[in-house]
């Protein structure tokens, strides 16, 4: 299974949309657990990294920052 590479500020679709209709989050924090931040509305939702990856569908656009 191909690894998904992601970091800090990028901006990733994810496999089920957000209550508000969109499926597009920014990573805001990163460690054992992985803070998104609806792009849509505004909220964010901590949740495991084991369950990021396996709900992340594909980065859409990577951070500047580089």
């Amino acid at each position: 299974m191909e690894n998904k590479k992601f970091e800090l500020n990028d901006i990733v679709e994810m496999k089920k949309p957000h209550p508000c209709g969109t499926n597009r989050f920014r990573i805001i924090r990163m460690g054992m657990d992985i803070r998104i931040k609806c792009e849509g509305c505004g909220h964010s939702v901590l949740i495991p990294r084991r369950e990021f990856e396996r709900k992340m569908k594909r980065i859409i656009l990577k951070s500047e920052n580089e």
